[in-house]
């Protein structure tokens, strides 16, 4: 497996897009972007990271497995780590990242999660593995990728309000519903069966939320209290 072999499958998972929808070949991707040792493949990791979790389609622990030496799993759990800081950051709020977030409970990972978080909001170098990392370019690469592959989403989930728009969906939408939902506003297309449930369910409840006076309401209601 080299670089080129790697871009090759990268490109075929639609990266950045990643339409893939194979768990196994993402985290085995995913692995082997981490086994090249490449600072600029790396500063992309994010990127792809956030597209494969956001499908359900990211295992840490399947990821993991794929890797054998011990420095390539302590660089995936630094490379998750980074980009969860990246994602922090920038404001994005994923409803997965928490239980991410929560694999790496020891005190060395906190402390390495908390300089990362620093060199971003400092947009000051910082290496990993003795790879030079950039962190405005990992930042213009990350924020290109959801202006041009995702553009309606990313302006959705870059709203900096105290709950984020993942969190509620979640309060609104069960799971299979909310992706539906996105799903529909990405324009992906959907099987007959998905068509037959958005239009009975998930759409009289987006029809409700659109509803101005219901709206109306609801931000009375919150005031109130």
């Amino acid at each position: 497996m080299n670089k080129a072999d790697l871009m090759k499958r990268l490109a075929g998972l639609g990266f950045p897009l990643l339409e893939a929808a194979k768990e196994e070949e993402v985290n085995s991707t995913l692995a082997d972007m981490v086994k090249l040792h490449d600072a600029r493949l790396w500063e992309g990791f994010p990127v792809v990271l956030a597209g494969s979790a956001d499908k359900g389609l990211f295992d840490y622990d399947k990821a993991e497995k794929h890797l054998k030496s011990h420095t390539d799993r302590t660089n995936l759990g630094s490379l998750v780590l980074f980009s969860l800081a990246l994602y922090k950051t920038l404001g994005l709020k994923f409803s997965w990242a928490d239980d991410l977030l929560a694999l790496f409970k020891n005190v060395d990972a906190q402390k390495e999660y908390k300089r990362y978080m620093e060199a971003l909001e400092n947009n000051s170098d910082l290496k990993v593995d003795n790879r030079v990392m950039s962190m405005q370019r990992m930042k213009n690469t990350f924020a290109n990728y959801f202006k041009q592959s995702r553009e309606d989403l990313y302006d959705f989930l870059a709203v900096k309000d105290e709950m984020g728009l993942e969190y509620a969906l979640s309060q609104v939408f069960s799971p299979k519903q909310k992706e539906l939902f996105l799903k529909k506003l990405r324009n992906e297309k959907l099987s007959k069966t998905e068509r037959e449930y958005f239009s009975r369910v998930v759409r009289k409840r987006v029809a409700a939320l659109a509803n101005q006076e219901l709206n109306r309401l609801a931000q009375r209601l919150l005031q109130g209290n």
